[in-house]
């Protein structure tokens, strides 16, 4: 009888822990930090097909998003309504212009400095004054990048987090830059 009892306890007790663990476990990706997995070219260089990054859900909200933060979010769903998240760097913040022109982007008519991007963009667009509350974002890959020059701002609401570290490929383990 005490064998009964004390099997019963130990999976009862098994069962707390395995259900905390899952509790702890969708608690800290659904609200502090979520490992993503890169689909796509758009941010070559930066971030290489099938990398592994850690997307900060909590401590962003807690900061100001900066131009040149790699941010993961949901794409408008008059892009892409695959429910897949998407990936791409802060270009342009609130109240600001920004226009590409000549292979260059220009930031309130002056020309923003990037040693991120994969090459020049050839293509045109703009100007655009950014709403608030809304960010103009690309892709580091330019030309092969589905972006807000293609598709236009992109809603805050819309930002999941900010991409901080790669974790995979292990020789390529770090924050992720600027």
């Amino acid at each position: 009888m005490e064998t009964k009892e004390s099997f019963g306890k130990t999976v009862l007790s098994s069962l707390q822990i395995i259900a905390f663990a899952f509790f702890l476990s969708w608690g800290l990706r659904s609200a502090v930090v979520e490992a993503s997995v890169i689909p796509t070219g758009s941010m070559l260089p930066t971030i290489q097909l099938q990398d592994r990054v850690i997307v900060d859900k909590l401590l962003y909200k807690l900061s100001i998003l900066k131009r040149g933060d790699i941010i993961v979010f949901h794409p408008l769903k008059n892009v892409d309504s695959s429910g897949d998240n998407w990936i791409k760097r802060i270009i342009g913040l609130p109240g600001e212009t920004v226009e590409i022109k000549d292979g260059k982007v220009f930031i309130n008519d002056g020309e923003l400095t990037e040693s991120y991007e994969m090459e020049k963009p050839d293509y045109t667009f703009g100007p655009l004054i950014v709403p608030q509350n809304s960010y103009f974002v690309l892709g580091d890959n330019r030309n092969n990048s589905l972006d807000s020059h293609k598709w236009g701002v992109l809603p805050s609401e819309n930002i999941i987090g900010k991409a901080s570290l790669r974790y995979w490929p292990f020789n390529q383990f770090g924050f992720l830059a600027r």
